[in-house]
């Protein structure tokens, strides 16, 4: 995975993930139906010990960096960013993150962090693009990737299936010169 990389932002810091950040609090970001929306985790129940095991893998993985995303101002532990899978072939990896402490919504957080992982994937694993998907009903997650610079490229139509409607799954990606 990351290693001991650490990623220095305005408002946070990225560390690779530990076994230790498996905590109450953040099972609870994961039975919380308002944070969990539109995680594709929240299909299945959640315990400590199926987060320890998620954690493991990505930590054990050589192709999925995660990071535990640190508020420095209050040393906290407030969500998560990953990016990966990432195909060393085709060069590019998929971004997915979570904001889970609600008191940090809103804040500008999300943007921050993909903006940090984003240069983290062009910098430091060398690719060519960088891509996400997102339900078309999540517009905070929209909003952060566009200010980042990411540039809908398409639409898989009615894919995803949430709170027993029909989604669009909205395609996005980035190359390095766009980042902003």
């Amino acid at each position: 995975m990351a290693g001991e990389k650490q990623l220095r932002g305005n408002k946070l810091l990225l560390r690779p993930i530990q076994i230790s950040d498996c905590t109450e609090r953040y099972l609870s970001w994961l039975q919380d139906a308002e944070i969990n929306k539109y995680l594709e985790t929240r299909w299945t129940e959640q315990t400590l010990d199926r987060i320890q095991s998620f954690l493991a893998s990505k930590i054990e993985s050589e192709s999925e960096y995660l990071f535990a995303i640190i508020e420095k101002e209050t040393s906290q532990h407030i969500g998560n960013i990953k990016i990966g899978p990432v195909n060393s072939h085709h060069k590019y990896g998929n971004v997915s993150y979570l904001i889970g402490e609600k008191s940090c919504w809103g804040k500008g957080y999300a943007t921050e962090a993909i903006r940090m992982i984003t240069h983290f994937g062009f910098e430091e694993l060398g690719l060519f693009k960088v891509q996400a998907g997102v339900y078309e009903n999540n517009i905070g997650s929209i909003k952060a990737l566009k200010k980042v610079g990411f540039v809908q490229e398409g639409c898989l139509r009615k894919q995803l299936l949430s709170d027993g409607n029909r989604e669009d799954h909205l395609l996005f990606g980035i190359f390095e010169d766009e980042v902003k």
